[in-house]
């Protein structure tokens, strides 16, 4: 046989012959059976911290009145504060905001833009690590330069802890639904086969923006703690505020083999 026909057939053989490197694909088989649950928990702490955020405004007609105006109620604002025993790394002042408002002037025969007066803003972010203090700052700032309250976060610095206990309490709710779903399914529940978390809570907020003059919503209390002793009465300090509780909440998903 001539070199070039066994070439040939070569070839063709190759080219025939199956890939080892081709898929190849297996019919799906039974799912494993499992038991889909979710726990969840949530725990009960107080507060031992509030962030204040506090605004000044001020206008004028002339730019440089109303930064000066400005000026003179932030440093009013951050003297009382510091008087009032808030140390200086709990209080962060924001950049300036200025805004011009404008009219037209329709009295030349050009139509132009002229602002009528400036708005110079400035905010200013307090956390008071005394509850106690709260009212009496707040009130305070407001008769110190401060027109608006922007928000009020009532928090706990032991944020991780509580989390890490709510975690736990709801696993064991997971597993304890597990165990009851497979008991009443007359079968056993196996290994853990995924699970996920997520969490929510630690603080309560209050908010408002420049538009809240005074900030009326801001004044009002947490959600009084159960066996405080008592509905808003006066405390030790003669101050109203009712110190109560934030939740703190946590979901693990999961999911079991059936045995």
């Amino acid at each position: 046989m001539p070199r070039f026909a066994c070439w040939w057939l070569l070839s063709a053989l190759l080219a025939a012959a199956p890939s080892s490197a081709a898929p190849r694909y297996l019919a799906p088989g039974p799912e494993p059976r499992a038991i889909s649950v979710s726990g969840s928990a949530e725990i009960k702490v107080p507060p031992d911290e509030v962030l204040l955020s506090v605004g000044v405004e001020s206008r004028a007609i002339a730019l440089a009145d109303a930064k000066r105006a400005n000026d003179a109620d932030v440093a009013k604002a951050l003297a009382f504060l510091r008087a009032s025993g808030v140390a200086d790394k709990d209080v962060q002042t924001d950049y300036v905001n200025i805004e011009p408002h404008y009219s037209y002037d329709t009295d030349t025969a050009t139509t132009r833009l002229r602002p009528e007066f400036y708005v110079v803003r400035k905010s200013i972010g307090v956390r008071l690590t005394r509850i106690g203090a709260y009212e009496s700052v707040l009130a305070g700032l407001l008769s110190n330069g401060v027109q608006h309250v922007h928000g009020i976060e009532f928090r706990t610095s032991q944020l991780r802890k509580h989390r890490d206990a709510a975690r736990a309490l709801a696993i064991r709710a997971a597993r304890e639904k597990a165990d009851a779903l497979a008991g009443e399914l007359g079968v056993r529940r196996g290994e853990v086969q995924t699970v996920s978390e997520s969490y929510s809570g630690g603080w309560w907020r209050g908010s408002g923006w420049w538009g809240n003059t005074g900030g009326g919503q801001a004044m009002q209390n947490v959600v009084q703690q159960a066996g405080s002793g008592g509905g808003g009465g006066a405390g030790e300090d003669g101050a109203t505020l009712a110190v109560g509780q934030i939740s703190v909440n946590a979901t693990v998903n999961a999911s079991f083999a059936i045995e």
